[in-house]
């Protein structure tokens, strides 16, 4: 009977004990969407729109709900590419940090080719359109206005149709292919001069070819600044 009325008082008392609550846990929800605003709002380009999207993070992962606000970071300040990995951490006493990976396109108006153009050709504004296009993608970067293609020449060939990129680009040019150009010539200590017609391009200092406007022949150069050249001996 004794034994009985104790097993009573047990279940009494730990009937009237509250349950022990459960640990609050951080939303894996909030980390993805801090990562994607954190993103737009600190990483998108002037005149850019950006579109971001954070893949799930593991369902097992288990995280203390962060009692101060989420700290968000690129590592290396990178530049942005189509897949960034977002650092999100916790930063009061005994807090966490999760890596979110980000799918991100960002797209923003670049110069595209009008027509096929050559190797060594300048390039106008008929030669170039503006389309937007998706510039986390583009590996090689982009160019975006006239301004910085004024005075330079294609270093290979390209398609109708093909986004210019720097690299595709050589320096400015004082003489361009076609150019008239001012040909000086010392013969005996006697400055000659003659009109020639430029057959490559390069800024001051860079050797090319020119051809005499009146014999036709062909002559080693260097380009001494705009529309002149000085011919080899």
């Amino acid at each position: 009977m004794i034994r009985r009325v104790a097993a009573i008082a047990i279940v009494v008392v730990l009937a009237a004990c509250p349950p022990v609550a459960a640990a609050a846990e951080q939303s894996l929800e909030a980390i993805r969407d801090s990562a994607v605003t954190w993103l737009k709002q600190n990483r998108t380009l002037p005149g850019a729109r950006m579109v971001a999207e954070a893949d799930p993070l593991d369902s097992r992962l288990r995280l203390a709900a962060c009692a101060a606000p989420l700290e968000v970071s690129v590592p290396g300040n990178r530049p942005i590419s189509a897949r960034v990995s977002v650092v999100v951490h916790c930063p009061a006493p005994g807090g966490w940090t999760a890596r979110v990976p980000v799918r991100v396109h960002m797209f923003t108006d670049v110069l595209v080719t009008t027509r096929p153009l050559a190797r060594g050709d300048g390039l106008g504004a008929d030669d170039l359109r503006a389309e937007e296009r998706d510039i986390a993608s583009l590996a090689y970067g982009y160019v975006a206005s006239l301004d910085q293609v004024g005075g330079r020449a294609l270093v290979r060939p390209l398609n109708a149709g093909t986004v210019l990129t720097p690299g595709m680009l050589a320096g400015r040019q004082a003489v361009r292919v076609g150019d008239a150009v001012s040909m000086e010539a010392s013969v005996d200590g006697v400055m000659i001069r003659a009109d020639g017609v430029a057959m490559g391009a390069g800024d001051t200092g860079a050797r090319v070819k020119v051809r005499n406007a009146s014999s036709g022949k062909i002559l080693d150069a260097v380009v001494s600044g705009p529309g002149s050249v000085a011919v080899l001996p």
